[in-house]
């Protein structure tokens, strides 16, 4: 049991693992006897379901991403995230508002406008997670699935990674060399998971 829930949130660039690691933390979880509720963004609900069209068939502007992932979010956390949180579950998200910063920010909309926007409501993670991988290294792993959507360039990767990378001094954060074997890597992601689960359950119960 994890009284008050844990949620961990995996980022990172397109091609950094994050759905294998998901399901290695999740069988952990289970192993020891946790609830563990894995979810994503943009969720399968309609306002995500907009967004996953326009990055098949052209992206919306910024701010229209932006209010669709606010919208999407809200719901998220208002029909999944806080009720399971609240039953004392992990819940597992592959990606959350670090994403949005990452992919939406830019000349038409500010990293510190989506983070306040953000904040204002969503409830910050327990744990982040950053798979960080260069660029070229996502771009070649994304090419080997044979499809390639509107924000899977380059150039974007780079971006992207750079803006994971900031948040790696969050006190919550850990960065973590997505490089490595996938063995490697899900042993990081426990390590950095047990040490907050531990420190989660010891000031629970002081």
């Amino acid at each position: 049991m994890v009284p008050g829930g844990l949620l961990v949130v995996f980022e990172g660039i397109d091609g950094a693992g994050k759905s294998t690691q998901i399901e290695r933390l999740a069988t952990l979880c289970r192993a020891r006897g946790l609830e563990c509720v894995a979810s994503r963004e943009p969720t399968w609900g309609q306002y995500g379901r907009q967004l996953r069209e326009s990055a098949s068939h052209g992206r919306l502007g910024a701010r229209e991403e932006h209010r669709l992932l606010l919208l999407d979010r809200r719901e998220h956390l208002d029909t999944l995230i806080l009720s399971a949180l609240g039953r004392s579950a992990v819940v597992l998200l592959d990606r959350y508002y670090f994403s949005s910063v990452a992919y939406q920010s830019g000349a038409e909309l500010s990293a510190e406008q989506i983070l306040a926007d953000n904040q204002a409501f969503a409830r910050a993670p327990d744990l982040l997670l950053l798979l960080d991988l260069p660029a070229p290294i996502g771009l070649a792993r994304i090419g080997q699935r044979g499809a390639r959507d509107a924000f899977e360039s380059l150039a974007t990767l780079e971006h992207c990674r750079a803006v994971y990378r900031s948040f790696a001094t969050l006190d919550y954060a850990r960065l973590i060399d997505a490089q490595a074997d996938p063995e490697t890597v899900a042993g990081a992601v426990a390590s950095a998971f047990l040490e907050t689960l531990a420190k989660h359950q010891e000031q629970a119960g002081g």
